[in-house]
């Protein structure tokens, strides 16, 4: 019983949830940066694409900072598709941030120091340093345990061997603790930090691949070391400069970062830590490694905030901004004038800008496809057809979105494949923007507040004071 409840555990931990940009896994480019059509979950939006990866190649060869892109087209034609893109094509190594703008209203901080905070999590530190490592493979290992518990602390001995030569350590109590935690047996390659005392188990040494009982589906085989057992080896640490800030703000700032409960913090802290990192470089012992940081529904920014980020970018340690917006035309929040996107002009000037185009039928239906195949939903061709038909009359997301309903009145019904009679089921079960503002216009006087009532209350009273 035990034994299955256990199972039953690790299942359910293996649920991944599928989200709307799930099914991304880069921007589907081959080396020349040229697009293909169907790649990495991205389909069409060529020229996007193009210049997207253009920029992302420069990031990964650090030619640009402080520079800023501006994604801007309708709505559902892609652009956090692309920002995503770009964050699993840059890479775990560089920084990526990403922010909603109406984030900074809610958040308890100043929108500046969120902004501030923004700025420098998208700011990697690279810090390296040399340490003492002991590395071979254990050859054996005897602890003396007491004869009564608690009396005597245990002690041991363990043989390590490199190609070269072979050498007994005495062991401690924490060093038998560490190595009993790590699973650590004879036939196994560990490295010892000198410093730390930390054990890291690198894997099983080939000379024992025969060894059937002591091996696993997930066994790693390597060399066993050669030279000498005590070796120097540079490590290297990636932080962004907003961890450093959060550690050096408070007593207790390595537990805020877990949390997340960091607060405002200091000028004269994140000014002590950038004259250090700055020593850091000049030394050698530190790079900057300039992230991307990725701000979507820019037109939420207020003008206070668009001053901020003109300034922000001009510094020296500024990481790549990239903003997304669907509006036209509209006024600037903070004031009462009107820009393209609503984004002030001389903030427009700053952006390199790529613009989105409306996806034609045949791009719909291989978004969807993808989308189906993530959603692991079986569905014939002539319920695709028509799911691709209300993509192109309503919305690709709306379309999107009758995927997993029509699966579920599939499963209702008792049938595997989804047809196009539960395809025409869940449309008429929900409405898409267009029939439910056709039905508001129809209805519109039996809702509350609405203009005809309001305009016909006007009209009775402007007769009762005429009378």
């Amino acid at each position: 019983m035990a034994e299955l409840k256990l199972s039953e555990s690790r299942d359910l931990t293996r649920i991944e949830r599928i989200g709307a940009h799930s099914h991304i896994r880069g921007l589907g480019l081959d080396s020349a940066l040229e697009p293909r059509v169907v790649s990495e979950g991205m389909v069409g939006q060529t020229s996007a694409r193009k210049a997207a990866g253009v920029i992302v190649q420069m990031v990964k060869d650090g030619k640009i900072a402080g520079r800023a892109v501006l994604l801007a087209g309708q709505p559902g034609t892609g652009k956090t598709a692309i920002a995503m893109g770009m964050a699993k094509s840059i890479g775990l190594e560089t920084p990526f941030a990403m922010l909603a703008g109406s984030e900074l209203f809610s958040l308890e901080m100043s929108k500046t120091e969120a902004l501030m905070q923004a700025f420098r999590k998208a700011i990697g530190v690279r810090i390296k340093e040399d340490s003492e490592v002991i590395e071979g493979e254990v050859v054996e290992i005897q602890i003396d345990r007491p004869a009564v518990a608690g009396v005597a602390a245990k002690t041991g001995k363990m043989t390590l061997k490199t190609t070269e030569m072979e050498t007994v350590y005495d062991l401690g109590a924490k060093m038998i603790e560490a190595l009993s935690k790590e699973k650590v047996q004879s036939g196994d390659v560990i490295a010892i930090d000198k410093a730390s005392g930390k054990i890291t188990k690198l894997g099983r040494s080939f000379s024992r691949s025969r060894d059937y009982d002591a091996m696993g589906p997930q066994t790693k085989f390597v060399q066993c070391p050669d030279g000498e057992l005590q070796k120097r080896k540079e490590v290297v640490h990636c932080v962004t400069l907003h961890e450093i800030d959060v550690i050096n703000s408070r007593t207790q700032g390595f537990l805020a970062l877990f949390t997340g409960d960091t607060g405002e913090i200091r000028a004269e802290v994140r000014e002590q830590i950038d004259t250090k990192v700055a020593e850091w470089r000049e030394e050698g012992k530190a790079e900057i490694v300039p992230g991307v940081l990725f701000i979507d529904e820019v037109h939420m920014l207020d003008i206070e905030c668009f001053s901020f980020l003109n300034r922000a970018l001009e510094n020296d340690m500024a990481p790549i901004l990239i903003v997304a917006t669907n509006r036209g035309i509209t006024t600037i929040r903070g004031t009462s004038y009107k820009s393209p996107h609503g984004i002030p002009i001389d903030f427009l000037d700053r952006l390199l800008i790529i613009s989105t185009q409306p996806y034609t039928e045949e791009d719909i239906r291989k978004i969807l496809d993808i989308r189906i195949q993530e959603e692991e939903v079986e569905m014939s061709e002539e319920a695709k057809t028509l799911l691709t038909k209300i993509g192109v009359s309503a919305s690709l997301r709306y379309a999107i979105h009758l995927i997993t309903s029509a699966a579920l009145a599939c499963q209702k019904r008792k049938g595997k494949i989804v047809e196009m009679e539960d395809v025409s089921r869940v449309y008429n079960l929900f409405m898409d923007v267009k029939r439910s503002t056709q039905y508001l216009m129809e209805y519109q006087s039996e809702y509350m507040f609405s203009e005809l009532q309001t305009s016909a209350a006007d009209d009775d009273e402007a007769i009762a004071m005429s009378s």
